[in-house]
């Protein structure tokens, strides 16, 4: 009974029955593995432009911060572009995995998805400009405009990843989709704003973490040559490193207890706890570091490094075990829709084989329609009683629209044309629809 409920609010689409290139297993293993890689970098992408617009902002009364925030300046434009390539194998891999789930998310959030390569490119160039205009922009106003510049491309990294994690949270909840006219009503499906609290400290966790490794390096601090020691800066690091995964014991718990029922399971659970006490662990190590002495600060880098990777692949795998059991029974459904479309397409070849003398039926003209409109349900197009509630005994406006449809409604997906099929079999169709439509 819960199923057919489920159903009866949730849109249900047939999936594609191509073989898939891989293993599903190894593509959901693959998944995971990039994502973590392709999240590394957004992280520190995000993370290293909020610390350069805090250490420029500080830097205007004291220099020694502006170069910090300079030399960072110089890693955020590698970061974001290392972001982007290692974000095709995540995207490859969930367009396989979850085509229906992640395509129906798209569309409901179309536009504020397609603005995210606009954005990308709008936030690429201002780093690039704000990095190479450093030293030409030294006046007070100019440097007052100047760190314009890094809090707008902050503002459009900020802005990205929210984007992306509202699609991705809005494709786990399938059955909340009919209530979604756009993007803004999306981000109240799911808990998208304790996720991106959540995704923004450990962006300055890693970032900090990051940072006290490469400005530990001699290289890099007699380059950077602003008054600080090796000592000062991997301290100044740990501090931030320790900061916000301490606040993440804040936002860990919001996030977990404001997930939908629908996905918590014990192994979510069973993945979390543990990973939690591991975070625990860091966060009191990384305490030490940051309050220590100065001669703990020149070992376990290294370990701490390894640590916090295996924190991260705990939450990763979370995370997916959250997605799979929210998933299942919607692509349960999809998978028994699809048996039941491919077993009512051979059923319907055999008892009408094709014969090359005889026209084609309109039964047979409109299984091209099938896919999308069912007779009285709503498909990935309206139900034929609609249809004939607005066209009645207007069959001719059903073939102008079929030639050249567009986007007529908000909780809709564009219509195809379907001017390929020529006006007289169209003609049969719509006459087919009006007929035999639900009244």
């Amino acid at each position: 009974m819960t199923s057919l409920l489920f159903l009866a609010n949730t849109p249900v689409p047939r999936d594609l029955t191509l073989p898939l290139p891989l293993p599903e297993g190894l593509l959901k293993t693959l998944l995971v593995v990039f994502f973590l890689i392709h999240i590394l970098f957004v992280n520190l992408t995000v993370g290293g432009s909020l610390l350069i617009a805090i250490f420029e902002f500080l830097g205007f009364k004291n220099k020694k911060y502006d170069a910090l925030a300079l030399e960072i300046a110089k890693t955020v434009t590698v970061n974001k572009s290392l972001a982007v390539v290692m974000g095709i194998g995540p995207l490859l891999c969930i367009n396989l995995v979850y085509t229906v789930q992640w395509y129906g998310a798209n569309a409901l959030t179309g536009h504020a998805w397609l603005l995210i390569i606009p954005l990308i490119i709008a936030a690429f160039l201002l780093a690039y400009l704000h990095k190479y205009t450093w030293h030409r922009w030294e006046t007070r106003i100019a440097k007052r405009f100047h760190w314009g510049l890094v809090i707008t491309s902050t503002l459009l990294f900020l802005a990205i990843p929210f984007v992306f994690l509202a699609n991705v949270n809005l494709m786990l909840f399938p059955s909340e989709w009919e209530k979604v006219k756009g993007f803004f009503s999306s981000l109240k499906v799911g808990n998208v704003f304790p996720r991106y609290f959540h995704f923004l400290l450990a962006s300055l966790a890693l970032t900090g973490l990051a940072g006290a490794g490469w400005f530990w390096r001699r290289i890099v601090v007699d380059h950077l040559d602003n008054g600080m020691s090796r000592e000062e800066l991997r301290r100044l690091f740990y501090q931030i490193a320790a900061l916000a995964t301490g606040l993440q014991f804040i936002a860990g718990p919001l996030l977990l207890f404001t997930l939908p029922a629908v996905g918590v399971t014990p192994l979510l659970y069973k993945i979390i706890l543990p990973s939690a006490a591991l975070g625990l662990v860091l966060f009191i190590v990384l305490l030490k570091k940051a309050k220590g002495p100065e001669e703990n600060l020149g070992y376990g880098y290294i370990r701490l490094c390894m640590f916090f990777s295996v924190v991260v692949l705990g939450m990763g795998s979370g995370r997916h075990a959250y997605r799979e059991a929210s998933l299942a029974t919607h692509q349960q459904q999809v998978r028994e829709r699809t048996t039941n479309y491919q077993n009512a397409l051979t059923a319907w070849n055999e008892a009408n084989p094709p014969s090359e003398e005889a026209e084609e039926t309109p039964e047979q003209l409109f299984a091209t329609c099938a896919a999308c409109h069912a007779p009285d349900s709503k498909l990935v197009g309206p139900p034929l009683r609609e249809i004939a509630a607005i066209y009645a005994e207007n069959p001719d406006g059903i073939v102008t629209w079929a030639m050249a449809p567009g986007k007529k409604r908000p909780d809709f997906p564009p219509m195809p044309p379907f001017s390929h099929l020529g006006p007289d079999k169209l003609r049969v169709i719509a006459e087919y629809i009006l007929a035999t439509a639900p009244k």
